[in-house]
């Protein structure tokens, strides 16, 4: 993990990520892009890997620029868009945020979104996230904190995204 370790230059930052079906509208997954002493990635029973990304019970350290934009691309295609919304906060709700992933372990098949939703209703300015099974339901509660930037990203790549990920 160490020798992959990146730290962005940019402010202390959470960037929630969320998956949305295009057919029908629903959230497919979740995912939080921390910004703190290193930027990692809460991934929780996700299926993204990369060996440049190590990931330790579903925390990704190594996320550079390309990594970032390598995740978003491998859940963005024909069939899912990817919202992403981000948020600048204290370096101690960067750490908090980080600590409390870490420490959540591996996260059970379709509980992305609860355990995301655990981790920032647990920080000090997110109690309005509550905690919820619905990708959705916690993207629309982040959007109303004050100061978010969203970014939608679409793409028409086939819906088999399995080439996306490396080869062994």
């Amino acid at each position: 993990m160490a020798a992959k370790r990146y730290v962005h230059n940019g402010p202390a930052s959470l960037t929630l990520i969320t998956v949305i079906n295009n057919r029908s509208g629903a959230g497919a997954h979740t995912g939080l892009l921390i910004n703190s002493d290193e930027r990692v990635i809460w991934d929780p029973a996700g299926t993204w890997w990369n060996p440049n990304a190590p990931e330790r019970n579903d925390l990704h350290h190594g996320m550079t620029n390309s990594m970032v934009k390598t995740y978003v691309d491998y859940h963005t295609r024909e069939t899912f868009h990817t919202v992403t919304q981000e948020i600048a906060v204290s370096p101690q709700v960067a750490a908090m945020a980080k600590k409390l992933a870490a420490e959540y372990g591996a996260a059970p098949k379709a509980a992305c979104s609860l355990s995301t939703s655990q981790i920032l209703s647990a920080l000090p300015g997110f109690e309005t996230v509550s905690t919820s099974y619905y990708p959705k339901k916690i993207m629309n509660a982040f959007a109303k904190l004050p100061g978010v930037k969203t970014q939608k990203f679409y793409d028409d790549d086939p819906d088999d995204n399995r080439e996306k990920l490396p080869q062994l």
